[in-house]
């Protein structure tokens, strides 16, 4: 069993959209994990969170692929997973730097006439993700409601239509776009104050029964994890170590998802030492600046969020600071 990177952490994708991911764009400006060959891991890694990790995106399925005498169709889903994992280093680098770094992966590990195409693309795509801050701008677009998550959903995929091919866009975003809008009719059906208990079991049950093959798989696997997990916390309790979950977890998975999900662990652990001692220089900071002005308590607050995080990272510290 393959577990997708980018769900493995179990979120319903798409349902914050932009308000979760663009940000970081707004800042540097003015969402299935393909095995990759154990030489592809980045032993001098891009940025300090990628390091020990594999890029998403199976460019090996583009390669010396021909149909007729012609290059075969780029396979748009596992560009989108490559641009996506290194734009996910925007606050550790620029643009500017990320965008090269992709062009130089995709002039490795291409042919010459579909690496002129991917970069096409990754410029498209890089215009669509700007375009996209200046859309979660608009007043109409706003609101936590699921209505108004199906209006930015919606807003979303008009202005993608400018940019993309039909062809394209069913390639790099058609799994996605499922995702998120069954999420949002199921949001839709256990909201609505004028359904029965009994009504909505019958339509989240015709949903189901309408779901794609693909999109009913991720989902049993989300489920699996948290099964796995569960498994995991429990075994942990009685004194287990990670060898042992290591081994529990390949057997119910595979060795590759049992890795993946020991390096969610890693990274979950290194984060939570990083709260820690980020604590604690807060709570020391606020004594030091305990009597002086607000101005200046805030400054050395923000200075200290700003040499330890990323402008990603610093949007999820106030949780932390309650």
């Amino acid at each position: 069993m393959k577990l997708s990177q980018t769900r493995v952490s179990l979120g319903l994708l798409g349902l914050a959209l932009m308000a979760a991911g663009l940000v970081m764009w707004q800042n540097q400006a003015t969402e299935t994990t393909s095995v990759v060959d154990a030489a592809e891991r980045t032993n001098s890694a891009f940025v300090r969170s990628m390091q020990d990790t594999v890029p998403d995106g199976d460019l090996r399925a583009l390669q010396g692929r021909q149909q007729h005498g012609q290059t075969a169709p780029l396979a748009y889903a596992e560009l989108k997973r490559l641009f996506d994992y290194y734009l996910s280093a925007v606050g550790e680098q620029s643009i500017e730097a990320i965008t090269q770094q992709i062009s130089s992966e995709l002039e490795r590990r291409l042919p010459a006439d579909q690496a002129r195409e991917a970069k096409r693309l990754l410029a498209l795509y890089l215009e669509f993700k700007r375009e996209l801050v200046a859309l979660e701008q608009k007043p109409e677009l706003a609101g936590s409601g699921v209505q108004a998550i199906r209006r930015r959903l919606m807003a979303m995929q008009d202005l993608r239509s400018g940019f993309f091919s039909a062809q394209e866009t069913q390639g790099m975003f058609g799994f996605d776009d499922a995702y998120d809008m069954d999420a949002v009719a199921r949001l839709e059906i256990s909201q609505n104050p004028a359904l029965s208990d009994a009504q909505k079991k019958e339509q989240l049950a015709a949903l189901d029964a309408a779901m794609p093959a693909a999109l009913r798989n991720e989902r049993d696997a989300s489920r699996v994890v948290v099964r796995i997990e569960q498994m995991a916390e429990a075994m942990r309790a009685k004194g287990a170590n990670e060898d042992e979950v290591y081994r529990m977890r390949a057997r119910e998975l595979d060795p590759q998802a049992a890795s993946r999900l020991a390096e969610v662990d890693r990274e979950e652990q290194a984060w939570k030492s990083r709260i820690a001692i980020y604590l604690n220089e807060r709570s020391r900071l606020l004594q030091v600046h305990a009597d002086g002005p607000d101005s200046q308590r805030q400054l050395a607050l923000t200075q200290l969020q700003q040499s330890q995080f990323t402008p990603e990272e610093r949007r999820r510290l106030a949780a932390y600071e309650q």
